[in-house]
């Protein structure tokens, strides 16, 4: 089903963060809502990780602003879902798809942790979108990385998420698996969703996201994919590390 759009947006306004004396985030603005699909861009060191880290209430902006849906991010929590990119640990953890899905309730659930009836309907259906049916009683390390990505994007939806935010999620996906985590989040966006996720493959970000944002501690550009990928300036600063390779990954 899909969400509602109106007042469903993201905004940041003049965001800082420092680690130490070192400035990664320098007066990061942008607007952003469901319906889109944000790239985050730029070398590494750049500061992606830490605006997503931001964005899903793992560190605390130093400076400015940031609100979802008119409000302080902090009190939107529920709304929001963080996929951490995937570390052998969580890939060979014995648990079953069914259950990773499910964790997404916990958010939703009273004082003890009862799994009601309009809980589980909740995680079927989370299944169901991610076209997991088949694969929903095995184990999760028994899957490929794109099943993977699947199953914790429906943990995101059994959250009832409206933000999705993924760390490099295309990482080390074949490319039959980049197809169809593709084609999901195209489909997410198109049901209401907001995508934001950190990415290094240049060559696939117009035909993945909408809208992109280059960092390089302070904002290179903001706007939409296409006409920020044509950009000199994001030219200069996406392919500067590596002159010799304007397809390689940062």
């Amino acid at each position: 089903m899909a969400l509602s759009h109106e007042h469903h947006q993201l905004d940041l306004s003049g965001v800082t963060f420092s680690y130490g004396n070192k400035m990664v985030l320098d007066g990061i603005t942008f607007s952003t809502h469901c319906g889109e699909r944000l790239a985050l861009l730029g070398p590494n060191g750049a500061g992606k990780s830490t605006l997503i880290r931001i964005l899903a209430g793992l560190l605390t902006h130093q400076g400015g602003e940031v609100s979802w849906r008119e409000r302080g991010i902090s009190e939107a929590r529920r709304e929001i879902a963080y996929l951490p990119q995937v570390d052998n640990h969580q890939r060979h953890f014995p648990i079953r798809v069914r259950d990773v899905v499910a964790m997404g309730r916990f958010p939703h659930l009273g004082h003890f942790k009862i799994f009601r009836k309009a809980d589980r309907e909740q995680v079927e259906r989370a299944i169901a979108t991610m076209h997991l049916e088949e694969i929903a009683d095995r184990q999760i390390d028994q899957l490929s990385g794109g099943q993977q990505q699947r199953t914790y994007i429906a943990r995101a939806l059994a959250q009832e998420a409206h933000v999705i935010l993924l760390d490099e999620p295309f990482n080390g996906l074949d490319i039959e698996s980049r197809c169809h985590l593709s084609e999901s989040l195209h489909d997410l966006s198109k049901t209401g969703h907001l995508i934001i996720a950190s990415h290094h493959q240049l060559e696939s970000v117009t035909e993945i996201f909408t809208h992109a944002l280059i960092l390089e501690r302070k904002q290179i550009a903001y706007g939409e994919a296409a006409e920020v990928m044509n950009s000199q300036a994001v030219k200069h600063t996406l392919h500067s590390c590596h002159p010799e390779n304007h397809d390689r990954a940062f």
